[in-house]
């Protein structure tokens, strides 16, 4: 810290006035947001990998000379350990696209018109930016090849389908991925392979889409980077908005190079199941052999991916990867069935209780809140239940990129669910929870609130208050009345007696 304080001060001529973190990303870099005494702002990152700074510096400095929207480096220390950049604001394109999300992943015509900013701008980096650009300068591997593609397919093999415990001819699996990696890496044209092109890696700044995070751009082809764009699990986006994009990527790519829009869509899907793959093998790591729970629950929707991919053909060339991964997506599919039966039938209680219900029904309040504004009243006059401070777990709001959003958005969930802290506070709120809701049950009791509360009923006792509502509300199908008291939002998740007990939820979940 002290090394960006006096870079800023070589820089500036003065010390930051105030200096903010934010939040550690993937890397091992450290930011921070830099005032100075007039209230502009800079980031300040501190980075030990001296490689991946000098790329994204030298990266950064080739995209501003060729006209490209990415933020300007404006210090670097001799040894390139720290250097400070534009500030590109507070918004990303997930952000901006965040009501869509929460509306069932409808977007609108609005929304669209923002996605279609982005896809437009991609044909210029990779095209624009691979001219005169010294790839020596980057990461490696520093380009797509054979060697690097196999490595990802075999991440997969090793991180998710052998935790899958489904037999497979290893042998015959291992020719399809040469197979397949080498009809990726000779995919041409190649240019500039941003990597990790995504929402949450696009800043919009002036209602214009800037970028972020290209210090693993190495040379590759074209497919790849829409791809990782428009197939992002977390965003969903439907097929008719893809197939729009698709039309005009290539719209924009065919002003700058020659292009067959056949072959190039052709090509796109056998990228469509190499992410596919290289995503789930991500996820096994995360969920399954560092058990967070976010990467966990984002499966389901990967699987469902591999499954149109199947079904398109992308893995046709490939028998025994075809079969493989048919199995799979069966297998998986199967499992997610046979969790939701077996979680039914280990609740008697459940079905028991709810069929004493219909006379007197219990009805559970939960709120979260600010601890700065007062517990909520008990309107009931049961004497208001349980208090839950959860003051003690990492707090997401003292980041940033965090203080817009609340613990209903998938970023702040991410952090909490990667931090822990969360996970194992609600592993002991969940058995007190369900044993006094059972017990109320069972003597008839109708009232029942659960409040939870932090600093400032935003990030951590939205989360907590949510989660207990939706398990509750799924194992005993009881009525549940959720108030997020400080943001204003009200719900209803109603009384159902057959929430978890029928084919239909079974077959739905």
């Amino acid at each position: 810290m002290k090394r960006l304080i006096q870079l800023y001060n070589d820089w500036k001529g003065a010390d930051p006035k105030h200096i903010s973190p934010l939040p550690k990303a993937g890397s091992n870099r450290k930011y921070y947001r830099l005032y100075d005494d007039m209230g502009k702002s800079t980031i300040g990152v501190v980075g030990t990998s001296w490689d991946e700074n000098h790329s994204f510096i030298y990266l950064s400095r080739h995209l501003s000379a060729k006209g490209l929207p990415a933020p300007q480096i404006l210090a670097v220390s001799e040894d390139e350990n720290c250097y400070i950049q534009e500030d590109l604001g507070h918004t990303s394109l997930y952000d901006l696209l965040k009501n869509a999300r929460e509306n069932g992943f409808h977007y609108t015509e609005e929304d669209c018109a923002e996605i279609e900013k982005t896809v437009r701008l991609l044909p210029h980096i990779q095209i624009e930016n691979h001219k005169d650009l010294d790839y020596s300068q980057c990461l490696t591997p520093r380009q797509f090849d054979a060697t690097s593609i196999k490595f990802d397919l075999n991440y997969f093999k090793y991180c998710f389908l052998k935790p899958s415990d489904l037999h497979f001819d290893e042998i015959a699996l291992e020719a399809d991925f040469e197979t397949f990696s080498q009809h990726l890496s000779k995919t041409m044209p190649q240019h500039f392979l941003y990597r990790d092109f995504q929402a949450r890696n696009v800043m919009m700044k002036d209602g214009k889409p800037y970028l972020i995070d290209y210090q693993g751009g190495r040379k590759g082809p074209l497919q790849y980077d829409l791809v990782c764009f428009l197939w992002q699990a977390s965003s969903r986006y439907p097929r008719q908005l893809k197939e729009r994009m698709i039309d005009a990527y290539l719209d924009e790519l065919g002003k700058l190079i020659p292009t067959d829009k056949d072959i190039f869509k052709k090509t796109l899907k056998k990228f469509v199941l190499f992410r596919t793959l290289q995503v789930l093998g991500a996820y096994g790591l995360r969920g399954y052999f560092e058990h967070k729970q976010y990467f966990l629950d984002s499966i389901p929707a990967a699987i469902d991916n591999l499954d149109e991919c199947l079904k398109e053909g992308a893995s046709a060339e490939y028998p025994c990867l075809y079969d493989t991964l048919q199995r799979l997506v069966a297998l998986e599919k199967s499992q997610r069935k046979e969790t939701t039966q077996k979680s039914a039938e280990k609740q008697p209680l459940a079905k028991e209780l709810l069929a004493h219900q219909t006379e007197n029904p219990l009805v559970v309040r939960i709120f979260s809140f600010s601890y700065k504004k007062g517990i909520p009243e008990d309107s009931s006059g049961n004497g208001g239940g349980y208090v839950f401070d959860c003051r003690s777990t990492h707090n997401p709001g003292r980041y940033e990129p965090y203080k817009s959003i609340t613990g209903l958005d998938e970023p702040v969930i991410k952090f909490l669910e990667d931090d822990g802290e969360i996970l194992d506070f609600l592993k002991s709120v969940y058995p007190l929870a369900d044993h006094h809701v059972e017990c109320f049950m069972k003597r008839g009791f109708t009232n029942l609130m659960f409040s939870f509360g932090c600093t400032g009923g935003q990030h951590r006792s939205v989360y907590c208050a949510q989660h207990l509502a939706e398990h509750l509300h799924d194992k005993y199908g009881i009525e549940i009345r959720l108030c997020h008291r400080e943001q204003g939002i009200n719900s209803v998740l109603p009384q159902n007696h057959t929430r978890v007990f029928t084919n239909e939820n079974l077959e739905n979940t």
